[in-house]
């Protein structure tokens, strides 16, 4: 959604001049603004006095707090947790306290990371909220059953705002490129463009109108995929020239192991010890390379590259060289397989690509009745309810059902991992599942 206010000059940043500034204007999170709920109420000055607004980045918490004042014709304070104190706080809690037996005006205070205020800064807002001094809106990024005191929490109406969707994403970009607050048409964006920017932005619109002013700066009329990647790619780390030599040799390391040749990596090893390297950044590279290029083929190679790191901590050179060789030939000669790399980075590109979602309801932490009247916890079935110990029913978000990351190889003793991985997906599946006993 697309909370966005506009106060302003073209010196603010875009997403800054695209705030709406009416409840009309929002983009997004139906499920709360909808006509006749709570916050519309409570925009409209009907409502009650205090407001918690949890939800991710980018949402529009800041956009929300800021309608309530505006729609309701009342001052508006903000305070920051991050560097609020109790004596700023009563200073506007009193300044409200004033305007309004004065002038009969509302004054809002709204506070960003609510959550990072400590308890006595929070009781200090209990009797501002129980009098009706100033209209509290709080926002966080936390759970409030586990950030915001029971006294305070019970004293809120409590808002929880989603991720936007991609097509209300793409709605905010448009508004944007033709909007006079905005880029006033003076650039296009092409389809592709726009679809890329909404799904990186993972809901946060404010990450998206970020990402269209960078590619939009400058003499550009439009704005296409390879401007937007440009944008949004990252800078590869690079190494002091001066250390070629020393990371040539680890590198050979590294891959003489991984290649199975023990005696070639026996010979970079004493090159290394011979050059005075430190024995713990090698067995750092070792305890990196049992998960990386072994993994579940042989499941004791990381518990001894681990045992191999603690001891040359406590060890030190000469003996310790001992105990890295001891690694060393163990891994060289252990059954190999990437697979572990790889799904964990077949996963990560899916993350990075916009593939995700929200936790399905039944997965979600249901601890909490603030949690639980959202709908966490619902539906969930207790694998050990079942003879297999594994029950069919939806663990991924939707949009990651059916991925399969994990691809193990026959090595070691990753194939019977893979045999027990087939099977269990079958369960998964609810193939030839057996309902629970009575």
């Amino acid at each position: 959604m697309s909370l966005f206010e506009s106060e302003a000059t073209g010196q603010q940043p875009l997403a800054a001049r695209m705030r709406p500034r009416r409840l009309g204007e929002v983009i997004g999170q139906n499920h709360i603004i909808g006509p006749g709920s709570p916050l519309v109420d409570l925009i409209a000055g009907s409502g009650g006095s205090s407001v918690l607004l949890w939800g991710p980045p980018g949402t529009g918490k800041t956009t929300l707090a800021r309608l309530v004042a505006t729609e309701r014709g009342a001052t508006f304070n903000e305070l920051s947790a991050v560097s609020a104190t109790i004596k700023d706080v009563r200073a506007v809690v009193e300044q409200g306290r004033r305007e309004r037996e004065l002038y009969a005006r509302d004054s809002v205070l709204f506070i960003d990371e609510i959550h990072r205020f400590s308890k006595t800064q929070q009781d200090a807002l209990l009797p501002a909220v129980e009098n009706g001094w100033v209209v509290l809106v709080g926002a966080t990024t936390e759970n409030p059953s586990f950030a915001v005191i029971p006294a305070l929490l019970s004293r809120s109406l409590l808002v929880p705002l989603h991720p936007l969707e991609q097509s209300d994403v793409q709605q905010v970009l448009q508004r944007a490129l033709a909007d006079e607050r905005g880029l006033g048409g003076a650039v296009t964006l092409t389809d592709e463009a726009a679809e890329l920017i909404a799904r990186m932005a993972g809901g946060d619109a404010r990450k998206a109108l970020t990402t269209l002013e960078a590619a939009a700066a400058g003499d550009i009329a439009q704005v296409d995929v390879a401007l937007v990647e440009q944008v949004l790619q990252q800078s590869a780390p690079r190494y002091d020239r001066a250390g070629d030599r020393h990371y040539d040799v680890t590198s050979a390391l590294i891959k003489s192991i991984r290649g199975s040749d023990v005696d070639a990596a026996l010979h970079y090893l004493a090159i290394m010890l011979s050059a005075g390297e430190d024995p713990r950044f090698i067995s750092r590279r070792l305890v990196i390379l049992a998960s990386e290029d072994i993994g579940v083929a042989d499941h004791t190679s990381l518990l001894l590259a681990t045992a191999a790191h603690e001891a040359v901590s406590f060890v030190g050179l000469p003996e310790a060289g001992h105990t890295l060789a001891h690694a060393t030939i163990h891994l060289a000669l252990a059954p190999k397989s990437n697979a572990v790399k790889e799904a964990l980075l077949a996963a990560q590109a899916d993350v990075a690509a916009g593939r995700t979602g929200p936790v399905p309801a039944a997965l979600r932490d249901g601890s909490t009745a603030s949690a639980r009247a959202d709908g966490a916890g619902r539906g969930y079935r207790y694998p050990h309810d079942y003879p297999q110990g594994i029950v069919a029913q939806q663990y991924a978000p939707d949009v990651a059902v059916g991925r399969r990351y994990y691809l193990p190889s026959s090595h070691g003793n990753e194939a019977r991992a893979a045999a027990a991985l087939d099977r269990v997906r079958q369960e998964l599946a609810g193939e030839g599942q057996v309902p629970p006993e009575a």
